[in-house]
C-alpha cells in the first residue's frame, strides 16, 4: 500500500507556475534551496557534487562513474540485495549518477519516513561496501555499455568533438572512461573516487515537498554527519582548442553523423542569456528553427537537426549534430557555414525574436511540473549559479531582451570561420 501512495504521489504533484523560495541554513551550516508544498505527504531531495569525472585521473577514467554507480549496491552491514529491499521497505526512491562535472542523488520519500531514508541514505554516501560481486557486476555493464559506444556513431562524434576540443584535459575523455581503464580499477581506486567527489564543499542541495526549513535543516546535518569537508581539487578551467577544418572517421553505413561548432559561451557570461535565445532561433532542435527549415523542411537533406551551448563547470563549447545520407555531406556543411555566416553578419528579426519569447515563456512554468522536478531545478539553479530569485523573474529577463542584444552577442558567438566539422561515416568528396 505504502508504495502505491508514493507511486501516487510522484504523478500527483501539482504545477506551479510560481515557486516560492526559501534558502535554508542547517545548524552545522549547509545551504539549501526549499520549495514547501504540504498538500501531499512527500518530499524530494536533490544533492549536486561538483566535479564529477574531472576528477578522475587518466589512468583510472571511470572510476567516479562506477563509484556511483556502486552506492546502490550495498551499504553498512547491508549488501546489494538487502540495500534494495531495505528501499523498497522504505517506499524510497534513490539513485546516484555521475556525469563529466557532477555527482548526484537523487531521493524521493514519504514524509512519515523522513528520518529512516535519511539514516539509509547516509549509509550510502559514507559507508559504500564496494563489494567485489557488486564491482564486476557493475564493471560488466559499464563495459558493455562502452561496447556499444563504440559501435555508435553519434557517441564517436561526439567524443571526437570533445577530443579535439580540449585535448589534454579531462573534458577530452569519456565521462564512464574507456574498456582498458575500466577494466583495471579495483577497490581503492573506487574509495579514492568515493572520497573525492563526496564532500560537503562542493554539494548543491534542493529540496520540495512536505517538509519546513527548521526540519530540512536538521535532516541535511543528520545526512551529512560522516561526509568529509573537502574532496579532492577539481581542475583548472580549459579553453577551446580544436582548429577550423573537418575530420573524418571512417563507419562503414549509409548516412554520415556530424558534430560540428566552435568555441562557446560561459554561463557568467553577461550576454549568456542573449546568446541562449538566438540558439533558441538557429537551431533549439525542434521544427520553425533556421537549421530545420533550412535542412530538413527545405531541402530534406536531414531528419532532424540541433545545435546547443555547452557551457560546462571546467570549459564551453558550441555545438551541433545531425545525421545525413553519405551523398549529402558536402553540401550539408556548406548549408552550415552559410547559416553561421547569415546569423553572424545579419542577426536575427523582430519576428523571429517574438515568436521564441512567447514559445519560451510560455514553456518554462511546465519544469515545474512536481516535487521532485522542483527540488532538481533548485538543485541545479544553484549549481549553475542563478540567484534564488532568478526562478519567478528568469521570463521577464527573456521578455525584456531587445533585438540588437540578441544580435550583438549572435556576432560575437557566431564565428564560421571557426567551425570544425566531425563527420562518421563514408562521407562522399570529403577529405
Amino acid at each position: 500500500m505504502k508504495r502505491l501512495v508514493a507511486l501516487f504521489i510522484l504523478i500527483a504533484a501539482p504545477l506551479r507556475a510560481e515557486v516560492d523560495i526559501t534558502p535554508v541554513t542547517s545548524p552545522s551550516g549547509l545551504e539549501a534551496w526549499l520549495v514547501e508544498e504540504r498538500s501531499i505527504p512527500f518530499v524530494a531531495l536533490e544533492l549536486v557534487f561538483e566535479g564529477g569525472a574531472t576528477l578522475d585521473e587518466d589512468d583510472t577514467a571511470g572510476a567516479v562513474n562506477m563509484m556511483a554507480a556502486l552506492l546502490s549496491e550495498g551499504a553498512g552491514d547491508l549488501d546489494a540485495q538487502e540495500f534494495a529491499m531495505r528501499s523498497e521497505e522504505l517506499a524510497a526512491r534513490l539513485s546516484f549518477d555521475a556525469g563529466r562535472d557532477t555527482v548526484s542523488v537523487t531521493a524521493r520519500f514519504l514524509t512519515e519516513d523522513a528520518e529512516a531514508v535519511i539514516d539509509h541514505l547516509r549509509m550510502a554516501l559514507t559507508e559504500p561496501r564496494f563489494d567485489e560481486d557488486a564491482i564486476e557486476r557493475v564493471r560488466a555493464q559499464t563495459l558493455a555499455s562502452l561496447r556499444r559506444d563504440e559501435r555508435d556513431p553519434n557517441t564517436l562524434a561526439a567524443r571526437a568533438f570533445a577530443s579535439a576540443a580540449f585535448d589534454g584535459h579531462a573534458y577530452a575523455r569519456p565521462a564512464s572512461g574507456t574498456p582498458d581503464t575500466v577494466g583495471a580499477l579495483d577497490r581503492d581506486a573506487l574509495r579514492a573516487a568515493h572520497e573525492g567527489a563526496i564532500a560537503r564543499d562542493r554539494v548543491h542541495i534542493g529540496a520540495a515537498g512536505d517538509i519546513d526549513a527548521d526540519t530540512l535543516g536538521t535532516l541535511l546535518d543528520r545526512l551529512f554527519d560522516g561526509i568529509p569537508d573537502a574532496g579532492a581539487a577539481i581542475p583548472d578551467r580549459v579553453s577551446f582548442q580544436a582548429d577550423p577544418g573537418v575530420e573524418v572517421i571512417s563507419f562503414d553505413g549509409p548516412q554520415t553523423v556530424i558534430a560540428f561548432g566552435h568555441a562557446g559561451i560561459p554561463r557568467d557570461d553577461p550576454d549568456f542569456l542573449s546568446a541562449f535565445v538566438a540558439n533558441e532561433i538557429f537551431g533549439g532542435g525542434r521544427f520553425g528553427t533556421r537549421l530545420m527549415r533550412s535542412l530538413r523542411e527545405e531541402r530534406g537533406l536531414t531528419y532532424g537537426i540541433g545545435s546547443f551551448l555547452s557551457s560546462g563547470l571546467l570549459g564551453d563549447s558550441y555545438q551541433g549534430r545531425l545525421s545525413t545520407d553519405n551523398a549529402n555531406v558536402e553540401v550539408v556543411m556548406d548549408l552550415l557555414r552559410e547559416e553561421w555566416t547569415r546569423i553572424a553578419e545579419d542577426g536575427v528579426t523582430e519576428e523571429e525574436l517574438d515568436r521564441i519569447v512567447t514559445y519560451l515563456t510560455g514553456a518554462y512554468p511546465l519544469r515545474f511540473d512536481g516535487n521532485g522536478s522542483i527540488a532538481s531545478i533548485m538543485a541545479s539553479m544553484q549549481y549553475q549559479g542563478f540567484d534564488i530569485d532568478y526562478v519567478n523573474i528568469r521570463n521577464d529577463l527573456i521578455r525584456d531582451l531587445t533585438l540588437d542584444e540578441v544580435n550583438d552577442v549572435a556576432a560575437r558567438l557566431f564565428d564560421p570561420d571557426a567551425l570544425v566539422f566531425f563527420a562518421v561515416g563514408q562521407p562522399v568528396g570529403v577529405n
